[in-house]
Protein backbone atom coordinates (compact mmCIF):
# COMPACT_ATOMS: atom_id res chain seq x y z
CA UNK A 1 0.00 0.00 0.00
CA UNK A 2 1.28 3.53 -0.36
CA UNK A 3 0.09 6.71 1.21
CA UNK A 4 -2.17 10.01 0.08
CA UNK A 5 -3.74 12.58 0.87
CA UNK A 6 -7.69 12.84 -0.33
CA UNK A 7 -10.58 14.64 -0.29
CA UNK A 8 -13.44 12.75 1.41
CA UNK A 9 -15.30 15.86 1.27
CA UNK A 10 -15.92 19.94 1.50
CA UNK A 11 -12.70 20.48 4.25
CA UNK A 12 -12.12 16.93 5.26
CA UNK A 13 -8.80 16.14 4.26
CA UNK A 14 -8.04 12.40 5.31
CA UNK A 15 -4.55 10.30 4.60
CA UNK A 16 -5.20 6.90 3.42
CA UNK A 17 -3.33 4.20 2.38
CA UNK A 18 -4.10 3.18 -1.19
CA UNK A 19 -3.15 0.46 -3.73
CA UNK A 20 0.13 1.49 -5.47
CA UNK A 21 -0.32 2.22 -9.35
CA UNK A 22 0.73 -0.74 -11.58
CA UNK A 23 4.25 -0.95 -13.59
CA UNK A 24 4.37 1.85 -16.07
CA UNK A 25 2.78 1.21 -19.58
CA UNK A 26 4.13 2.32 -22.85
CA UNK A 27 4.97 5.79 -22.96
CA UNK A 28 4.83 6.31 -19.10
CA UNK A 29 6.70 7.18 -16.10
CA UNK A 30 6.68 5.80 -12.36
CA UNK A 31 7.39 8.78 -10.35
CA UNK A 32 8.36 9.08 -6.47
CA UNK A 33 6.76 12.00 -5.32
CA UNK A 34 9.07 13.96 -2.71
CA UNK A 35 7.49 16.87 -2.52
CA UNK A 36 4.07 19.13 -3.02
CA UNK A 37 3.78 22.67 -3.15
CA UNK A 38 0.27 24.04 -2.13
CA UNK A 39 -1.44 26.79 -4.10
CA UNK A 40 -4.72 28.44 -3.64
CA UNK A 41 -5.85 26.05 -6.36
CA UNK A 42 -5.79 23.26 -3.79
CA UNK A 43 -7.56 25.79 -0.99
CA UNK A 44 -10.71 26.09 -4.05
CA UNK A 45 -10.28 22.63 -4.18
CA UNK A 46 -10.75 21.73 -0.41
CA UNK A 47 -13.93 24.14 0.26
CA UNK A 48 -15.48 22.29 -3.29
CA UNK A 49 -14.84 24.94 -5.80
CA UNK A 50 -14.36 22.58 -8.66
CA UNK A 51 -16.82 24.12 -11.35
CA UNK A 52 -16.98 20.27 -12.75
CA UNK A 53 -18.85 17.14 -10.97
CA UNK A 54 -15.68 15.22 -9.34
CA UNK A 55 -15.95 12.16 -7.96
CA UNK A 56 -15.18 11.64 -4.25
CA UNK A 57 -12.79 11.05 -2.92
CA UNK A 58 -10.08 12.03 -4.31
CA UNK A 59 -6.56 12.63 -4.29
CA UNK A 60 -5.31 15.92 -3.98
CA UNK A 61 -2.10 17.99 -4.76
CA UNK A 62 -1.26 20.25 -8.18
CA UNK A 63 2.28 20.89 -8.12
CA UNK A 64 4.82 18.78 -7.06
CA UNK A 65 7.98 17.02 -7.69
CA UNK A 66 10.06 13.34 -7.37
CA UNK A 67 12.24 11.31 -8.78
CA UNK A 68 11.53 8.54 -11.45
CA UNK A 69 11.01 4.92 -10.07
CA UNK A 70 10.44 3.14 -13.25
CA UNK A 71 10.15 3.52 -17.11
CA UNK A 72 7.75 1.69 -19.75
CA UNK A 73 8.53 0.32 -23.07
CA UNK A 74 9.49 3.49 -25.83
CA UNK A 75 10.23 6.04 -22.87
CA UNK A 76 13.63 7.72 -24.31
CA UNK A 77 13.92 10.63 -22.49
CA UNK A 78 13.74 9.45 -18.39
CA UNK A 79 15.71 6.86 -16.44
CA UNK A 80 15.14 6.00 -12.85
CA UNK A 81 16.65 8.09 -10.40
CA UNK A 82 16.46 11.28 -12.42
CA UNK A 83 14.44 14.23 -10.37
CA UNK A 84 11.14 15.48 -12.61
CA UNK A 85 8.47 18.03 -11.87
CA UNK A 86 5.22 17.12 -14.06
CA UNK A 87 2.61 18.99 -15.97
CA UNK A 88 -0.69 19.89 -13.86
CA UNK A 89 -3.38 19.35 -16.78
CA UNK A 90 -4.05 16.35 -18.70
CA UNK A 91 -3.53 18.04 -22.36
CA UNK A 92 -4.21 15.81 -25.55
CA UNK A 93 -0.69 16.19 -27.29
CA UNK A 94 -2.55 15.83 -30.28
CA UNK A 95 -4.58 19.56 -30.82
CA UNK A 96 -3.19 22.73 -32.47
CA UNK A 97 -2.59 24.41 -29.86
CA UNK A 98 -1.02 21.48 -28.40
CA UNK A 99 1.20 20.83 -31.24
CA UNK A 100 2.35 24.85 -30.96
CA UNK A 101 3.60 24.15 -27.24
CA UNK A 102 0.34 26.47 -26.00
CA UNK A 103 -0.40 23.53 -24.24
CA UNK A 104 -2.76 25.21 -21.35
CA UNK A 105 -5.18 26.19 -24.35
CA UNK A 106 -5.32 22.54 -25.18
CA UNK A 107 -8.71 21.86 -26.86
CA UNK A 108 -9.17 18.02 -25.56
CA UNK A 109 -7.82 18.45 -21.79
CA UNK A 110 -8.84 15.72 -19.30
CA UNK A 111 -9.17 18.20 -16.11
CA UNK A 112 -6.45 19.53 -13.55
CA UNK A 113 -4.87 17.03 -11.71
CA UNK A 114 -5.30 16.79 -8.06
CA UNK A 115 -8.80 19.31 -8.57
CA UNK A 116 -10.81 17.28 -11.35
CA UNK A 117 -8.84 14.16 -11.11
CA UNK A 118 -6.64 12.41 -8.78
CA UNK A 119 -3.61 14.34 -7.88
CA UNK A 120 0.13 14.67 -7.24
CA UNK A 121 -0.12 14.08 -3.14
CA UNK A 122 0.43 10.44 -3.05
CA UNK A 123 3.67 8.61 -2.40
CA UNK A 124 3.64 6.83 -6.58
CA UNK A 125 1.93 7.84 -9.45
CA UNK A 126 2.02 7.07 -13.31
CA UNK A 127 2.09 9.51 -16.13
CA UNK A 128 2.80 10.29 -19.53
CA UNK A 129 6.44 10.91 -20.26
CA UNK A 130 5.51 13.90 -22.49
CA UNK A 131 4.24 15.10 -19.74
CA UNK A 132 6.94 15.36 -17.19
CA UNK A 133 9.84 18.01 -17.54
CA UNK A 134 13.61 17.63 -16.32
CA UNK A 135 15.39 19.01 -13.06
CA UNK A 136 17.96 20.68 -14.16
CA UNK A 137 21.41 19.65 -11.63
CA UNK A 138 21.66 21.83 -8.48
CA UNK A 139 18.38 22.55 -7.97
CA UNK A 140 16.52 20.63 -4.58
CA UNK A 141 13.24 18.95 -5.48
CA UNK A 142 11.66 21.03 -2.44
CA UNK A 143 12.62 24.07 -4.50
CA UNK A 144 11.67 22.19 -8.51
CA UNK A 145 7.72 21.55 -7.03
CA UNK A 146 7.93 25.46 -6.82
CA UNK A 147 7.98 25.17 -10.53
CA UNK A 148 5.00 23.95 -12.41
CA UNK A 149 2.32 26.47 -10.95
CA UNK A 150 4.50 29.34 -9.03
CA UNK A 151 7.29 30.07 -11.02
CA UNK A 152 5.80 29.14 -14.69
CA UNK A 153 2.75 31.06 -13.40
CA UNK A 154 4.50 34.26 -13.73
CA UNK A 155 6.67 33.26 -16.35
CA UNK A 156 3.53 33.37 -18.77
CA UNK A 157 2.18 36.56 -16.82
CA UNK A 158 4.98 38.71 -17.65
CA UNK A 159 6.43 37.71 -20.29
CA UNK A 160 4.28 35.64 -22.83
CA UNK A 161 1.44 38.33 -22.13
CA UNK A 162 2.76 41.24 -20.72
CA UNK A 163 5.70 41.54 -22.33
CA UNK A 164 7.49 42.83 -19.75
CA UNK A 165 10.64 44.80 -20.69
CA UNK A 166 13.74 45.73 -19.08
CA UNK A 167 13.36 49.66 -17.04
CA UNK A 168 9.85 49.15 -16.69
CA UNK A 169 7.81 49.88 -13.48
CA UNK A 170 5.35 47.23 -12.50
CA UNK A 171 2.90 46.66 -9.92
CA UNK A 172 3.08 43.31 -8.04
CA UNK A 173 -0.74 42.57 -5.91
CA UNK A 174 -0.31 40.58 -2.74
CA UNK A 175 3.81 40.73 -2.99
CA UNK A 176 4.66 38.49 0.00
CA UNK A 177 2.03 35.07 -1.64
CA UNK A 178 3.83 32.71 -3.46
CA UNK A 179 3.32 34.21 -7.02
CA UNK A 180 4.21 37.59 -5.58
CA UNK A 181 7.23 36.85 -4.57
CA UNK A 182 8.53 35.33 -7.72
CA UNK A 183 6.81 38.00 -9.82
CA UNK A 184 8.81 40.43 -7.50
CA UNK A 185 12.20 38.30 -8.21
CA UNK A 186 11.65 38.13 -11.54
CA UNK A 187 11.09 41.45 -12.50
CA UNK A 188 13.96 42.94 -10.27
CA UNK A 189 16.14 40.32 -12.45
CA UNK A 190 15.48 42.19 -15.63
CA UNK A 191 15.94 45.68 -14.32
CA UNK A 192 12.59 46.63 -13.57
CA UNK A 193 11.27 48.87 -10.53
CA UNK A 194 9.35 47.01 -8.44
CA UNK A 195 6.01 48.45 -6.55
CA UNK A 196 4.71 45.97 -4.39
CA UNK A 197 1.40 45.65 -2.21
CA UNK A 198 0.85 44.08 1.26
CA UNK A 199 -1.88 43.59 3.82
CA UNK A 200 0.37 43.36 6.45
CA UNK A 201 2.89 45.52 8.33
CA UNK A 202 5.20 42.00 9.15
CA UNK A 203 5.35 41.22 5.26
CA UNK A 204 7.44 44.58 4.19
CA UNK A 205 11.00 43.78 5.50
CA UNK A 206 10.22 40.43 3.44
CA UNK A 207 9.72 41.90 0.29
CA UNK A 208 12.51 44.68 0.03
CA UNK A 209 14.58 41.83 0.76
CA UNK A 210 13.44 40.34 -2.27
CA UNK A 211 14.13 43.54 -3.96
CA UNK A 212 10.61 45.88 -3.99
CA UNK A 213 11.32 49.08 -4.48
CA UNK A 214 8.23 50.70 -2.83
CA UNK A 215 5.62 48.86 -0.57
CA UNK A 216 2.40 49.92 -0.08
CA UNK A 217 0.22 48.57 2.80
CA UNK A 218 -3.21 48.36 0.96
CA UNK A 219 -4.63 48.39 4.34
CA UNK A 220 -3.53 51.18 5.59
CA UNK A 221 -3.02 53.30 2.29
CA UNK A 222 -5.38 52.92 -1.42
CA UNK A 223 -2.37 51.77 -3.03
CA UNK A 224 -3.83 53.58 -6.62
CA UNK A 225 -3.40 56.72 -5.02
CA UNK A 226 0.09 55.94 -3.48
CA UNK A 227 1.23 54.32 -7.12
CA UNK A 228 0.37 57.13 -8.78
CA UNK A 229 2.37 59.62 -6.47
CA UNK A 230 5.24 57.30 -6.73
CA UNK A 231 4.96 57.48 -10.50
CA UNK A 232 4.56 61.27 -10.28
CA UNK A 233 0.71 60.40 -12.00
CA UNK A 234 2.43 58.50 -14.68
CA UNK A 235 1.08 55.13 -13.68
CA UNK A 236 3.15 52.01 -14.29
CA UNK A 237 3.76 50.20 -18.02
CA UNK A 238 2.26 46.89 -16.28
CA UNK A 239 0.37 45.67 -13.38
CA UNK A 240 0.64 41.84 -11.67
CA UNK A 241 -3.18 41.40 -10.85
CA UNK A 242 -4.35 38.33 -8.98
CA UNK A 243 -6.40 39.11 -6.26
CA UNK A 244 -9.99 40.17 -8.02
CA UNK A 245 -12.56 41.99 -7.35
CA UNK A 246 -11.35 43.64 -4.65
CA UNK A 247 -8.39 45.40 -6.59
CA UNK A 248 -8.90 45.18 -10.38
CA UNK A 249 -10.26 48.46 -10.57
CA UNK A 250 -7.58 50.30 -8.43
CA UNK A 251 -5.18 48.73 -10.83
CA UNK A 252 -6.79 50.01 -13.92
CA UNK A 253 -6.36 53.28 -12.31
CA UNK A 254 -2.91 52.34 -11.52
CA UNK A 255 -1.76 51.79 -14.79
CA UNK A 256 -0.43 54.36 -17.52
CA UNK A 257 -1.99 55.44 -21.19
CA UNK A 258 -1.24 52.17 -22.52
CA UNK A 259 -0.51 50.29 -20.11
CA UNK A 260 -0.87 46.75 -19.58
CA UNK A 261 -2.64 44.71 -16.87
CA UNK A 262 -2.31 40.81 -16.55
CA UNK A 263 -4.59 38.50 -14.19
CA UNK A 264 -4.68 35.17 -13.23
CA UNK A 265 -6.58 34.89 -10.51
CA UNK A 266 -9.75 36.07 -8.56
CA UNK A 267 -9.59 35.17 -4.86
CA UNK A 268 -11.41 38.62 -3.41
CA UNK A 269 -14.29 37.39 -6.14
CA UNK A 270 -14.50 36.98 -9.64
CA UNK A 271 -17.08 39.74 -10.56
CA UNK A 272 -16.47 43.24 -10.93
CA UNK A 273 -17.90 45.98 -13.47
CA UNK A 274 -15.75 47.96 -15.80
CA UNK A 275 -15.90 51.73 -17.31
CA UNK A 276 -15.66 50.84 -20.65
CA UNK A 277 -15.23 54.37 -21.67
CA UNK A 278 -11.60 54.75 -19.39
CA UNK A 279 -10.66 51.14 -21.16
CA UNK A 280 -10.66 52.80 -24.65
CA UNK A 281 -9.79 56.08 -23.86
CA UNK A 282 -6.69 55.32 -21.86
CA UNK A 283 -5.99 52.21 -24.18
CA UNK A 284 -5.32 49.47 -21.54
CA UNK A 285 -4.31 46.36 -22.77
CA UNK A 286 -5.70 43.06 -20.30
CA UNK A 287 -4.38 39.89 -20.53
CA UNK A 288 -6.48 36.90 -19.04
CA UNK A 289 -3.87 34.64 -18.11
CA UNK A 290 -4.09 31.32 -16.89
CA UNK A 291 -1.48 28.32 -16.13
CA UNK A 292 1.66 27.84 -18.05
CA UNK A 293 3.31 25.89 -20.62
CA UNK A 294 5.79 23.10 -20.01
CA UNK A 295 8.11 25.39 -22.22
CA UNK A 296 7.54 27.80 -19.21
CA UNK A 297 8.26 25.58 -16.45
CA UNK A 298 12.01 24.48 -17.92
CA UNK A 299 12.45 28.78 -18.54
CA UNK A 300 11.63 28.25 -14.58
CA UNK A 301 13.94 25.65 -13.78
CA UNK A 302 16.92 27.34 -15.64
CA UNK A 303 16.45 30.42 -13.64
CA UNK A 304 16.52 28.05 -10.29
CA UNK A 305 19.39 26.70 -11.62
CA UNK A 306 20.76 30.53 -12.39
CA UNK A 307 20.15 31.08 -8.95
CA UNK A 308 16.52 32.39 -8.22
CA UNK A 309 15.17 30.23 -5.30
CA UNK A 310 11.66 30.25 -3.91
CA UNK A 311 10.54 31.64 -1.00
CA UNK A 312 9.58 29.04 1.75
CA UNK A 313 7.05 29.79 4.09
CA UNK A 314 6.60 26.82 5.87
CA UNK A 315 6.93 23.35 5.28
CA UNK A 316 4.98 20.40 6.87
CA UNK A 317 4.81 16.53 6.50
CA UNK A 318 1.94 15.31 4.69
CA UNK A 319 -0.12 14.79 8.11
CA UNK A 320 -0.31 18.30 8.15
CA UNK A 321 -1.58 19.49 5.22
CA UNK A 322 -5.16 20.41 6.84
CA UNK A 323 -3.40 22.65 8.84
CA UNK A 324 -1.43 24.16 6.04
CA UNK A 325 -4.15 25.04 3.92
CA UNK A 326 -5.89 26.90 6.86
CA UNK A 327 -2.88 28.45 7.12
CA UNK A 328 -2.92 30.09 3.53
CA UNK A 329 -6.78 30.71 3.86
CA UNK A 330 -5.67 33.15 6.66
CA UNK A 331 -3.21 34.97 4.18
CA UNK A 332 -0.31 34.62 6.45
CA UNK A 333 2.13 33.00 4.47
CA UNK A 334 4.81 34.71 3.08
CA UNK A 335 5.93 32.48 -0.09
CA UNK A 336 5.01 28.94 -0.68
CA UNK A 337 4.00 25.80 2.16
CA UNK A 338 5.84 22.58 0.95
CA UNK A 339 4.15 19.12 2.03
CA UNK A 340 7.13 16.62 2.15
CA UNK A 341 6.85 12.93 1.51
Amino acid sequence: MMRALTLVADRDLAVADLPPPPPPGAGEVQVRIAAVALNHIDVWGYRGMAFVKRKLPIVVGAEASGTIEAVGDDVTRFKPGQKVVMYGALTCGHCKACQEGRDNLCENVGGLIGFHVDGFARELMNIAERLVIPVPDGVELRDAACAPIAFSTVQHMLFDNAKLQPGETVLVHAGGSGIGTVAIMMAKAIGCTVITTVGDDSKIEGVRKLGADHVINYRKDRFEHETRKITKKKGVDVVFEHVGADTFNGSLLSLKRGGRLVTCGSTSGPSTTLNLMQLFQQQYKIFGSFGATMQNIAESLDKMAAGMRPVIDTEVPLDDVGAALKRMESRQVFGKIIVRF
